[in-house]
């Protein structure tokens, strides 16, 4: 039974203590996630207490609350601690203080008094706020923190899920397990939304023929507030306070619930606090229903046809798609929807039936056609983009069909391609590299590619090598770490627990490979040739070793197993020393890996990779590219500045194709790769590596930051 038990609130509720004066401050810091990304936030609240720190997953209220009063006062007695407090809490307040206007427009189209307002099902904000699986949820929370720094009037809305994502284990023949945890907003950094008189704010959705409400809760990620709707309370069925409980979690019918509150409840929560938006943001096709929404609203205030309606309406609307491939997308069977929807509904969009089912299908009247998302937004919107350029050139020939009369090039359908917020990860040695050669504004001189080429220039080969040799000398830290406290839990032997103690090599070669477990991002790829692997893997003089993370959905079997297929490698004594799978893949396992390695492989099946954003956090941080010429890499492989795995692939059979690109792979790793890494000059610096690291700093910071995106977004669709 999901649970709403105030006494239960009130006994995970951390407690407010009051901080002695020196650290008051951190009470204030740690209600805005802004600490999460701004120079020495995380350090501050993580030396406060390592060891709690670590114990509340990196969350500050908890922090703030379990660290013992001793441990608080000598903090406080602490004057280089208090002095760092003390100046954080200046950069926050002169941070939240600037009022200048966005980015230097003049346009007064967007204004906090009518912001963008940017909808996605996922944020991957921080590790302690578990709302996000993937990429989709990466990319949004990176949107968050440039609108932010850029001073971009934006709100944003999602849902706040009781459960989150799963937690991963895997058991010791490798089988994935997935457990859920319980998120209790009472110790997040998060507020109850209230009205004047202090009464929590709700919202009504019909659904599957019950009135469903909603309460909602506020983050604020820098300058920018977002809105989480939540269905677990006791005004609610217990179906319904289900609603908000997994992300992508239960069937298809608690998916569709989900995507009526985002949408249509989220529409009437902007409403319910008085802000009316420039244009509303569909960050993937989850909130399509929205749109439904605001023409409903349009024929009620206006009494106009839903043809005048859903004209306004695209006016206000643009939808961004991030999926390759038309089985992606979402899609209901008709008995769904019409239970889910009731007749009231397209009723008050003065629509038949049949003309409402029409709306999620590509050809009109098809009575096989399932109800699609995407052909929803795509006819709702004014604008479409991909998140690559042949992501967008993939998506006009994916959706030709809704333009009967056009070839491919004619779809208007764009691309706007990915990036990353780089003050979040980037590494503190490599920022503080920047801050020296580039300037203390790195970040805004990222966005000039002559200016910040020179100050990339500027960095020695020594001083570069260096950061990046003691970020790799963490990473196998945190490797021996996690490994070891992974096989303690799972009973392992005692020679192969404390194995872990010793195992990786900092000096090694370390490629990273990090996604999402499916069948399409080639997983087996790497073990096409496992004899040829070993010798990559044992090579004394030059050796390789690999580390891995990574979830399979839980319902996709074939993913589980190729999982499992790679995890049953930990027992080769001819192996376990030089491979590793990094169990409960989250952004902070993430954040150690694309911080640390030297190089970043990706294998996906051409052209199944929208975009694709770890990579472009390894080169921020000064590690090279090993790729398919898939997303974004296309844009940012120049022959210098990473590798590139296989050749063009049209009209060829998938095995085929595969064949190749394995063969790529090992030839790529054999003979420019590992030479390249282990070729030394006599100070013991790989100069030409050196050489690539540099290359691609300068060639892929200014394009894959998400300042750039955001800007982007900003000139091209939202005005």
């Amino acid at each position: 039974m999901l649970q709403v038990d105030e006494e239960i609130e009130h006994r995970v509720a951390p407690r407010e203590r009051a901080l002695p004066e020196p650290l008051r401050a951190l009470g204030r810091l740690a209600w805005n996630y802004w600490w999460s990304w701004a120079a020495d936030g995380a350090a501050v609240f993580r030396d406060l207490d390592p060891a709690v720190w670590e114990e509340c997953e990196h969350n500050p209220r908890r922090l703030l609350a379990e660290v013992t009063e001793f441990r608080l006062m000598q903090m406080a007695t602490d004057p280089v601690y208090a002095e760092r407090v003390s100046r954080l809490a200046a950069r926050f307040d002169e941070y939240m203080a600037d009022n200048r206007t966005w980015s230097g427009h003049t346009d007064k189209k967007i204004t906090w008094q009518n912001p963008v307002a940017y909808f996605c099902a996922e944020y991957g904000i921080h590790n302690s706020l578990p709302l996000y699986s993937g990429g989709l949820g990466m990319l949004a929370g990176d949107h968050l923190k440039s609108a932010s720094d850029l001073s971009l009037p934006l709100v944003a809305v999602g849902l706040l899920y009781r459960h989150g994502y799963f937690r991963q284990r895997l058991r010791r023949d490798g089988w994935q397990e997935e457990h859920y945890g319980e998120t209790h907003p009472s110790v997040l950094p998060i507020q109850q939304v209230k009205d004047e008189a202090g009464v929590p704010v709700m919202i009504e959705v019909m659904m599957r023929g019950r009135n469903v409400r909603a309460q909602a809760w506020r983050v604020d990620v820098g300058r920018i507030p977002l809105y989480l709707l939540d269905t677990n309370i006791t005004e609610n069925e217990e179906t319904d306070r289900w609603v908000t409980g997994h992300l992508y979690g239960g069937d298809r019918e608690t998916r569709i619930v989900q995507e009526m509150m985002l949408g249509i409840g989220g529409v009437r929560l902007l409403r319910r606090l008085g802000i009316e938006p420039h244009v509303f943001h569909l960050n993937e096709g989850h909130s399509a229903f929205l749109t439904l929404e605001l023409a409903r609203e349009v024929r009620e205030a206006e009494g106009v046809s839903f043809d005048e309606a859903s004209r306004k309406v695209r006016e206000r609307c643009v939808f961004t798609t991030h999926t390759p491939v038309a089985a992606g997308n979402d899609e209901f069977i008709i008995p769904l929807i019409e239970k889910s929807f009731g007749s009231s509904y397209e009723e008050s969009l003065g629509l038949s039936h049949e003309e409402f089912l029409n709306l999620g299908r590509i050809t009109l009247n098809n009575e096989e056609e399932l109800f699609g998302l995407t052909p929803l937004a795509i006819k709702m919107c004014r604008s479409t983009n991909g998140v690559s350029r042949k992501h967008g050139e993939v998506s006009r020939s994916l959706w030709q069909k809704m333009w009967p009369s056009r070839s491919a090039d004619e779809v208007p359908i764009t691309s706007i391609t990915n990036g990353v917020h780089a003050p979040t990860w980037v590494a503190p040695l490599i920022r503080a590299l920047y801050e020296k050669h580039v300037g203390a504004n790195w970040a805004e001189i990222a966005l000039k590619p002559e200016e910040w080429q020179k100050g990339v220039e500027k960095i020695s080969d020594e001083e570069l090598w260096r950061a990046h040799l003691l970020l790799k000398q963490r990473l196998v830290a945190f490797i021996r770490h996690r490994s070891f406290h992974a096989r303690l839990s799972n009973n392992e032997s005692m020679d192969y627990t404390e194995s872990a103690r010793t195992m990786f090599d900092p000096d090694a070669l370390t490629i990273g490979f990090a996604r999402r477990v499916a069948a399409y991002k080639r997983w087996s790829l790497l073990l096409t040739d496992p004899h040829r692997l070993l010798r990559l893997l044992n090579n004394e003089e030059r050796p390789v070793q690999f580390v891995f993370a990574g979830k399979a959905h839980p319902q996709d079997q074939g993913a589980k197993f190729i999982l499992q297929q790679l995890a049953q490698w930990k027992y080769d004594p001819l192996v376990r020393h030089r491979a590793v799978f990094l169990q409960d893949y989250d952004q902070e396992i993430a954040r150690q890996l694309v911080q640390s390695v030297d190089v970043w492989m990706n294998v996906p099946r051409r052209p199944l990779e929208a975009s694709g954003t770890s990579g472009e956090k390894v080169a921020m941080n000064g590690g090279l590219n090993f790729s398919v010429l898939d997303g974004w890499w296309i844009e940012g492989y120049d022959g210098r500045n990473g590798f590139a795995i296989g050749n063009e692939v049209e009209g060829r059979e998938a095995a085929e194709v595969d064949e190749s690109d394995a063969e790529s792979l090992y030839r790529v790793l054999e003979e420019e790769v590992v030479p390249t890494y282990y070729e030394r000059d006599v100070e013991g610096i790989p100069r030409r590596w050196v050489a690539m690291m540099k290359r691609s700093l300068e060639t892929l910071v200014p394009a894959f930051n998400s300042d750039r995106m955001v800007e982007e977004y900003a000139r091209e669709i939202y005005l």
